[in-house]
């Protein structure tokens, strides 16, 4: 039944021409990670060392809010299609089937930032700490879906949100220029700890709170608002 659910789901994705960019959105900054930069540097003489932890930052954080997107955009499409209504008379329950798919997102995020990181090339970081720092910045997949579809009713009103929401990226990234604890005023977005768990490897400490701290206050932070974000979900879609 899973496997079957699986190859359905791939095919609704791929007939979906917003969805299928929205999947090979990562290979897109992956290629202009390990391609565009170094050209930039032979051609323009221009240093981005300096600037490693903000490149890996922007090149991490989009995708998250780009599965999670992909996500969100599907289960509208169930909503539209009744599929919440027919999938309670199957054995899975509800809250199994959207276990399922947030989940999925959840790993493809996982696998798409590991991938993008290794790929660029941008900075030297251990296999263990692109592993663990996707771990991380992956669970703001499910809350982007989930807020999608906890705020819209169609996939208009979910393109505005997704736009609205991804503008929130901008907060992480400023976040960066920040190492007081004047950093903190930034840490009510998602990406927040993601970002400064990146730049503590970057720059090898130095920051207001050390790599641990930034990493396991940002995975419960995390953890919580997968938990709000779905309470709201159900809230609104009256599951």
């Amino acid at each position: 039944m899973y496997i079957s659910f699986i190859k359905s789901e791939f095919k609704k994705w791929v007939r979906d021409p917003m969805m299928l960019f929205m999947l090979i959105y990562p290979v897109i900054f992956a290629i202009l990670g390990r391609y565009l930069l170094p050209w930039l540097t032979e051609r323009y003489g221009f240093n981005f060392e300096p600037f490693t932890d903000l490149i890996l930052v922007i090149l991490v954080l989009f995708i998250p809010i780009v599965y999670g997107s992909v996500i969100g955009f599907s289960l509208l499409e169930d909503r539209d299609d009744n599929v919440f209504i027919n999938i309670r008379v199957t054995p899975l329950s509800i809250h199994q089937f959207i276990f399922f798919r947030l989940v999925g997102a959840y790993i493809l995020s996982v696998l798409a930032t590991i991938f993008v990181i290794c790929f660029s090339k941008v900075g030297d970081i251990s296999m263990k700490h692109i592993i663990s720092i996707s771990l991380l910045a992956s669970l703001e997949a499910p809350i982007a879906g989930l807020l999608i579809n906890a705020l819209a009713k169609n996939k208009i009103e979910g393109f505005a949100v997704m736009k609205a929401g991804g503008s929130i990226i901008v907060f992480p990234i400023v976040a960066l220029f920040f190492n007081g604890v004047k950093e903190l005023f930034f840490s009510f977005a998602p990406g927040f700890w993601s970002a400064k768990v990146i730049s503590s490897l970057v720059r090898g400490g130095g920051l207001y709170l050390s790599y641990n701290q930034y990493y396991f206050i940002g995975l419960i932070y995390m953890i919580l608002l997968n938990i709000l974000a779905y309470g709201l979900f159900v809230k609104r879609t009256n599951l």
